[in-house]
């Protein structure tokens, strides 16, 4: 029968991609770890793993299980909330700003956590650039900011948190010569036909991870969708570095996207809150920030 514990084992194996680092995150043994999901994978009667020298990735059942299985514990948050006090009392309205990128691959699932669990309070999402919503949480026309954290400029006016720590991965087709190399760097992706998102200040990300290198992309084509990567980089016209919460291993034609990690890029794109600091927050962060708290897409730090 399975168990919530499997199903936190098996989310923790697919954020590390590794036993052993998944292991070390929820304090066990490798060896119970695997066995778990080993045990996990005989009770669905599905593979969800590729297994491979360098780690594991999620196989096609794997990223639909793991889809399932955020929303299995985010049911048991919820219920375990609804035992412990009613929100159903709580109202008003709560002002949101997000960006485009994390409005298209992060805010839904948040803000429909937030509406189950408080019902009667009316959100209202602003989206727009960073700088603008920078703007209007300082001004205090917006309650709270869903947003990238790594552009921020005006740290000592906000108090921020970080809600995922999301990997940049470099993206190819099928069949890319450098899919046989044992790892892959930024220096010899360099020379390579390279994609640029150009949303969300996602360009700004690129300049800088290629300026920390000390190398010249060879960036041949820009887009401000990130399907449209998808499908170009399926197609074989060209690379593209990108966050893993944006990665999906197929195109919308349904093509193949390889991901591999590059040994020398180590930044994450961190992803999470921002509210005013020293003034007083209103009334509904404090419950926003509680259920943001529970998401299950990533690690947590406070910064």
């Amino acid at each position: 029968m399975m168990t919530l514990r499997q199903i936190r084992h098996f989310i923790a194996v697919a954020e590390t991609g590794s036993i052993s680092a998944a292991a070390q995150a929820v304090f066990i043994s490798q060896s119970t770890l695997t066995l778990a999901i080993q045990q996990l994978e005989a009770d669905i009667g599905v593979s969800l793993f590729n297994r491979h020298a360098k780690g594991m990735s999620l196989t096609h059942q794997g990223h639909q299980f793991l889809r399932q299985a955020h929303l299995i514990l985010a049911s048991v948050e919820n219920a375990k909330r609804s035992l412990q006090q009613s929100t159903d009392q709580v109202a008003g309205q709560l002002t949101i700003g997000v960006t485009s990128l994390v409005a298209g691959y992060y805010l839904a699932d948040l803000i429909t956590r937030f509406q189950r669990a408080y019902p009667n309070v009316q959100v209202r999402v602003i989206e727009d650039e960073r700088p603008y919503i920078e703007h209007l949480l300082i001004s205090g026309e917006i309650d709270v900011g869903v947003l990238i954290l790594s552009n921020l400029e005006d740290r000592h006016a906000l108090q921020t948190e970080v809600l995922t720590h999301s990997p940049q991965r470099l993206w190819l087709p099928a069949q890319h010569p450098l899919l046989e190399h044992d790892s892959i760097s930024l220096a010899d992706v360099a020379s390579q036909p390279l994609i640029q998102l150009n949303v969300d200040e996602m360009d700004r990300n690129g300049q800088r991870i290629w300026a920390q290198a000390g190398l010249q992309a060879n960036i041949t084509l820009r887009t401000g969708s990130t399907e449209a990567v998808r499908s170009l980089v399926a197609a074989g016209l060209g690379l593209s570095i990108q966050a893993d919460m944006t990665y999906r291993p197929w195109s919308l034609e349904g093509d193949i996207i390889e991901a591999r990690a590059l040994v020398d890029l180590t930044q994450t794109l961190d992803i999470g809150l921002a509210w005013r600091r020293g003034a007083a927050r209103p009334a509904l962060v404090a419950p926003f920030l509680t259920v943001a708290r529970e998401q299950p897409t990533g690690r947590k730090l406070s910064i």
